[in-house]
């Protein structure tokens, strides 16, 4: 490795560790309490399944396993959050330095995206827009291995099918980048004919399949219920003649909002807007197949459902958007501009924080401002004062009961209903609702109280 080579490592590794520094420690040092999405995540990992009534399994894995190791520190979930964004910093590097066989070139590919919000900003939210970050550089990085090897490796096709089927499992909506890189593969096989057929391609659907049989089964047995739930959050059902073009218009609109801090840093590059489109270029059809054609889809999607299309939902899509301009725009990068570039990028590097920081101290009514540990401590001295058992299940909404999962020193289950599943619960646990307390007050056969305008009502062992 030469001197060079080391220096643009060391730049990139200090990169990542600033960042990850910057938005677990401002997170932690302003925040009440963790974000709904990550409480959410939380209370499902408290009960571990292979879905839940919102999303497949994965955004709860990783916390639980964070809670068994760290609790219920705020700060380990801040940084649970960072480690994905960084792992997928890395493999964007990996990927664009070999693509570009340019280690400046990588680099810069990796720093561009830092001004998208989705890689800043929101970041301190871990849910499961986060958690398919590494999957999606992953899927990509080894994806693009296949694409370029004279002889297929099965590793590289055995890794596709298990990072894809990781994806898969924290978001449906990773399919879109799965529908663009089989297009790209059919097309040049079965299409332009430059490509043979392997069998080895095979291995990536079947371990694909083998990952996601247990979801599959659980799918079934619960009516399909994230499934119900994704076509709800788009106003399928409701949409009318109009939202075809509404919606579809909106998220282009979107899209070209979030990407302008993006936008002015590739000006700060380039020494004029000039470049050519040759499509027989196949390193530009991969970049193409899984920057643009994903959020084309996404727009097809959107114009021909007329649903809604979820700016967050967007997340992962931007990932190497970094790589794709350089690539587009490498014959008028100028180097002599490298030292405003760097101005710029540093000037947003330490603007995101900073803004985070100011928006959590100046407002007072964000989620992240609920007293959820007072309200537990709170929860937890009237238990102690009324009964002897633990608290074992909670049942309630992901918000407040989860926060009671989170908090609680016995770490309960978290359940949203427990109707059909009393027979499973041990009777010797301890058992909170949390709801309304106007029905919560009547029903109640144990100790009732109102907190935060929630009914609490706590059945248990009485001293």
């Amino acid at each position: 490795m030469t001197n060079y080579t080391k220096n643009i490592n060391n730049i990139f590794y200090i990169f990542v560790l600033l960042h990850l520094i910057f938005w677990t420690l401002v997170p932690s040092l302003t925040n009440q309490n963790l974000p709904l999405d990550t409480i959410e995540a939380l209370a499902w990992g408290s009960n571990l399944d292979w879905g839940f009534n919102k999303h497949p399994p994965m955004s709860a894995f990783f916390p639980e396993v964070f809670f068994q190791i760290f609790g219920s520190q705020d700060w380990a979930y801040y940084l649970l959050s960072q480690i994905f964004v960084i792992i997928s910093f890395y493999y964007v590097f990996k990927f664009s330095k070999e693509f570009f066989n340019n280690d400046i070139l990588g680099l810069i590919s990796v720093l561009l995206i830092e001004a998208i919000y989705f890689y800043n900003f929101t970041t301190p939210e871990f849910n499961v827009n986060v958690c398919q970050l590494p999957f999606w550089s992953l899927t990509v990085y080894f994806s693009w291995k296949i694409y370029t090897s004279k002889e297929i490796k099965f590793t590289d096709c055995f890794l596709v099918g298990l990072f894809a089927a990781f994806g898969f499992l924290s978001k449906y909506l990773f399919f879109y980048l799965l529908v663009s890189i089989d297009l790209l593969f059919i097309y040049l096989i079965f299409i332009k004919r430059e490509r043979k057929f392997d069998f080895k391609y095979l291995i990536t659907f079947e371990i694909f399949l083998i990952i996601l049989v247990p979801h599959l089964i659980w799918l079934n047995n619960n009516d399909f219920i994230t499934l119900t739930y994704g076509l709800a959050r788009t106003g399928l059902e409701q949409s009318s003649v109009i939202d075809h073009i509404k919606f579809p218009f909106i998220f282009l609109i979107k899209q070209i909002g979030l990407l302008i801090p993006f936008l002015i840093l590739v000006w700060l590059l380039i020494k004029k807007i000039k470049f050519k489109f040759n499509f027989k270029d196949k390193k530009l059809l991969f970049l193409l197949a899984i920057n643009i054609l994903p959020i084309l889809l996404m727009l097809i999607t959107s114009v021909v459902t007329g649903s809604k299309i979820r700016t967050m939902w967007m997340t992962p899509f931007y990932l190497f958007f970094g790589t794709l301009f350089i690539y587009v725009f490498k014959s008028e990068i100028n180097i002599k501009k490298l030292k405003k570039f760097a101005f710029g990028f540093l000037l947003l590097f330490l603007l995101s924080p900073s803004l985070y920081a100011y928006v959590s101290l100046s407002k007072d009514n964000k989620r992240t401002d609920y007293f959820g540990r007072q309200i537990a401590d709170l929860v937890d001295r009237r238990w102690s004062e009324n009964f002897s058992n633990d608290i074992m299940y909670v049942v309630g909404d992901e918000w407040h009961a989860g926060n009671l999962s989170y908090h609680l020193s016995d770490r309960p289950k978290w359940f949203l209903s427990i109707d059909g599943k009393v027979d499973k619960l041990d009777p010797s646990g301890g058992l909170i609702y949390v709801g309304n307390p106007e029905i919560l007050k009547n029903l109640c056969p144990g100790e009732f109280g109102k907190i935060a305008k929630q009914g609490i009502c706590m059945i248990g062992l009485r001293k």
